[in-house]
């Protein structure tokens, strides 16, 4: 297919199944454990890092793991000391965050490459970042296979999980990390202000369908692919941002399956 000759497309979709596969994974544990803005706080702490890496030359992608690694780390901290506030944590991290990458965006010499982590730039992935994306992929995926039963145990019920004798603070720290780390290299193909979308989308069309938390999980990573796939056609046939074409053709998606399955319950009642 003409779309394959290109090399900058070929590493676009090798980089963007693997995100399609990982963000998932990360988005299970945030829609059970009911921090779904989560994706959207560490986004924009990512763009912080983003706009660090350029003032001080250094890979921005870097740059967004660390201060993403940073600031999951601050939110796992306020939460434990506000266990009935949880939802603060994430607010104050998300301001914080827009705070330092509206001031450090001042200081940016190129504007059109902190403008590129915004709605994303799939299709200008550097080999490095090809690199980068598919060791920290494979990590993640490793640990979340690893860790599947203690993840399903600690996103259904923290005090059942430790009951059965789970450590739920190093879990839960893996699980910030893992988090983190996804966050970090998704906003660098779909975009920052797009990453939480692509993490609690795919899942929620999955759970729609799914009759177990292992089908939600392998149909959450299916429609994430799907999501991914078309949306990267779309923006080479037609010309649109890959990142809003993905969120887009997954809230359709969302949309279209609530009202297939409205109408089948409705025809059965």
């Amino acid at each position: 297919m003409e779309i394959f000759e290109h090399a900058f497309m070929r590493r676009a979709f090798v980089v963007g199944i693997i995100i399609a596969l990982i963000i998932p994974c990360i988005g299970i544990i945030a829609v059970f454990r009911r921090t779904s803005m989560i994706g959207d706080a560490l986004s924009h702490v990512s763009l912080a890092g983003v706009a660090a890496g350029l003032v001080m030359g250094i890979n921005p992608v870097v740059g967004a793991l660390l201060a993403s690694i940073c600031a999951s780390l601050s939110i796992e901290f306020i939460r434990k000391r506000m266990p009935h506030f949880s939802d603060i944590s994430v607010a104050v991290t998300l301001s914080f965050g827009v705070g330092v990458a509206g001031v450090l965006s001042g200081f940016v010499s190129s504007v059109q490459n902190f403008n590129s982590f915004l709605f994303g730039s799939i299709v200008a992935i550097t080999r490095f970042e090809v690199v980068l994306v598919c060791a920290l992929g494979l990590a993640i995926l490793i640990c979340f296979f690893i860790l599947r039963q203690e993840i399903f145990l600690i996103s259904i019920d923290e005090r059942s999980a430790r009951m059965a004798g789970v450590s739920v603070g190093a879990v839960s720290f893996i699980c910030t990390i893992l988090t983190a780390v996804a966050v970090s290299i998704a906003a660098r193909a779909v975009g920052a202000l797009i990453v939480s979308s692509i993490m609690v989308v795919p899942v929620a069309c999955a759970i729609q369908v799914a009759k177990s938390y292992r089908q939600t999980v392998g149909y959450s990573m299916g429609f994430a692919v799907c999501f991914m796939v078309a949306g990267l056609f779309l923006s080479y046939y037609i010309g649109l941002r890959p990142g809003g074409a993905v969120a887009l053709i997954g809230v359709l998606c969302l949309v279209a399956i609530m009202i297939i399955r409205g109408g089948l319950m409705k025809g059965f009642g």
